[in-house]
């Protein structure tokens, strides 16, 4: 017997006002059966249990991107990028739940990316797709360089290299959102001076709780309103980790 998902439907509504239909309900389950099924051969999550599960993969991913579920897009079909997605998150969920975007999940382990490929499959999920790279490499590539309304970044490097992986790939306008744990002042001047010379302002940062274990997660939200310097993001091997 498979352990099934809660459903959390008035978590879901009272947190982030909106509730997954039914097939987005199944298609969570079924997502949930396969990172199980996936574990046995690949290391993708030690986030196992059920009701944890829901919080950290599922409404976790949600809570990001919570100013748009009540929004209307613009434009009409958004084409997003999940940077570093892993085992698929934030950037399944997403796809899951905003039906009219178009999401390219980009990581650069190409055995993830085929696992990745076959949860889209069983999934039936036609608005998302794959691509085996590293977004230092990305963000110089004429397909994928300005071609993306939304960015998303999620566990990766310090929030000043989340900015130069993002904001290359965003058209003009276009808002970069990087998921995080905790967070601080020293931080937030360090990211400051990076969306400076990358062409974004910080938008806003939410802190924010979770509503099964309480823990004080954060969503940073950059916003591109200039031009990238072309020679941002810097290459592999280069030390991104250094201030810019």
């Amino acid at each position: 017997m498979t352990n099934l998902l809660p459903e959390m439907a008035e978590i879901w509504q009272q947190t982030l006002n909106w509730q997954p239909t039914v097939q987005q309900q199944a298609q969570f389950q079924k997502l949930y059966e396969l990172i199980l099924e996936g574990n046995r051969q690949l290391n993708l999550t030690r986030i196992v249990d059920p009701q944890e599960f829901w919080e950290k993969h599922l409404w976790d991913s949600l809570r990001g991107i919570a100013p748009l579920l009540s929004a209307n897009f613009s434009p009409a079909s958004p084409a997003l990028i999940d940077i570093g997605t892993g085992a698929g998150f934030p950037g399944v969920p997403v796809a899951i739940t905003v039906t009219n975007c178009q999401i390219t999940l980009l990581d650069s382990t190409r055995k993830k990316i085929s696992f990745i490929d076959n949860i889209l499959s069983e999934l039936a999920l036609t608005n998302a797709k794959t691509f085996v790279g590293r977004a230092e490499e990305i963000g110089q590539h004429r397909q994928h360089r300005l071609a993306y309304d939304i960015a998303l970044i999620r566990a990766v490097g310090a929030a000043s290299v989340c900015a130069e992986y993002t904001l290359p790939l965003l058209k003009q306008g276009g808002l970069a959102i990087i998921y995080r744990g905790n967070w601080t002042e020293d931080e937030t001047a360090a990211l400051q001076n990076a969306v400076n010379q990358l062409g974004g302002v910080i938008e806003s940062i939410e802190q924010f709780t979770t509503p099964l274990s309480h823990s004080i997660r954060h969503c940073v939200y950059l916003r591109k309103v200039g031009t990238t310097p072309a020679n941002f993001p810097r290459a592999v091997g280069v030390p991104t980790q250094k201030p810019l």
